[in-house]
């Protein structure tokens, strides 16, 4: 077979392995549960408006307000209706509000006189989704990243462990067998992100908050792209890290500068994502452009063209990082008598057809 075919074969064969891994599974459908809890139901606790109970004169207002009214025939049958619980609050004559222990503050505002309000900036994202949309996106790349990250290593060194490796590099090419594990984990990774991504955006319409929505689609519309480059570019140089060891025990000390490269920049933009200057910058690092520049899009501190330019550094970023992972993977595969260091692995790649 030729490179093609044996690395969507390599391809095939880790993502049927992975569909039935119950680790995987059970991550996929809590991100799921995750999304759709963090979208509805905010939602279903706020509950609807109050339902009022009144006489027909005095409703007006209220049903102005947006509140269920209730018509009854007097001031009595109306504290009656809050008693019995039928109802949350009444107005009566004078005008008083009745409530059982809470006062219904959509009904108290819907009968005041409030002085008109200007909005100076009337576009101005609310403080907690400014800080829980970056939030989201950095920790879904870092958690996505660093976990199918690790499972390409450790398929990796299991392989060098058992040394079925060198029967599999004798069956199909070594670009292969390394194409088909990142292409798989790509795969697999871009599907369980979008599909959290198709329930927050379900669950943000049911939900009713279309705003937010209307904000956050053009946001996650390139935050799929930049995630694809993005994970590229950190698998490769896990699958170099897991290629330089034989044992599982050795994984630490080789993958600790992948683990800073996923956690410097999910910290940087948790912390920083309220300094313009800050962002600006980390949303031209490879390492952070990811989640740095949807979130730049979702505040609207991006101009048209930068998304554009941040996408193209950061595929050239991932191009140059999986050239090099495959040299290193190739100087390292077939070496099992200890760890491997990165300069020979560099030197004396070995190529096998």
């Amino acid at each position: 077979m030729n490179t093609m075919q044996a690395t969507r074969l390599v391809a095939a064969r880790e993502i049927r392995v992975k569909l039935r891994d119950r680790t995987f599974l059970i991550s996929t459908v809590f991100f799921l549960l995750l999304a759709a809890a963090a979208t509805i139901l905010p939602a279903v606790f706020a509950g609807g408006p109050s339902t009022v109970a009144v006489t027909e004169q005095a409703a007006g207002p209220l049903r102005s307000a947006g509140l269920e009214v209730r018509v009854v025939p007097d001031d009595r049958a109306a504290e009656r209706a809050v008693q019995d619980g039928d109802v949350d609050a009444a107005v009566v004559a004078g005008p008083t509000v009745l409530a059982l222990d809470e006062a219904p503050d959509d009904v108290v505002g819907a009968l005041s006189t409030r002085p008109p309000v200007r909005l100076l900036d009337p576009d101005a994202v609310d403080p907690a989704v400014a800080f829980l949309v970056p939030f989201a996106f950095a920790f879904i790349f870092f958690v996505t990243s660093q976990g199918f990250g690790v499972q390409i290593a450790q398929s990796i060194i299991e392989e060098k462990q058992t040394r079925i490796v060198e029967i599999l590099v004798a069956a199909v090419p070594v670009r292969a067998l390394l194409a088909g594990k990142l292409v798989a984990g790509t795969l697999l990774a871009l599907g369980q992100i979008a599909l959290v991504a198709l329930v927050a955006l379900v669950g943000m319409a049911f939900g009713g908050d279309g705003g937010l929505l209307s904000l956050l689609a053009p946001a996650i519309g390139w935050f799929l792209p930049f995630f694809l480059l993005g994970f590229v570019l950190i698998a490769a140089m896990w699958a170099a890290a897991g290629a330089l060891v034989n044992r599982m025990e050795d994984i630490g000390g080789v993958s600790m500068p992948v683990q800073l490269t996923v956690m410097l920049p999910f910290f940087a933009v948790i912390f920083l994502h309220d300094n313009p200057t800050a962002m600006r910058v980390l949303s031209y690092v490879p390492f952070s452009a990811p989640t740095a520049m949807p979130l730049r899009l979702f505040t609207g501190d991006a101009a048209g063209w930068e998304p554009v330019v941040a996408l193209v550094l950061l595929l050239a970023s991932a191009v140059a990082f999986l050239l090099a992972g495959v040299r290193v993977y190739e100087g390292a595969l077939l070496r099992t008598n200890g760890r491997t260091s990165i300069g020979t692995a560099w030197r004396s790649r070995e190529t096998v057809a």
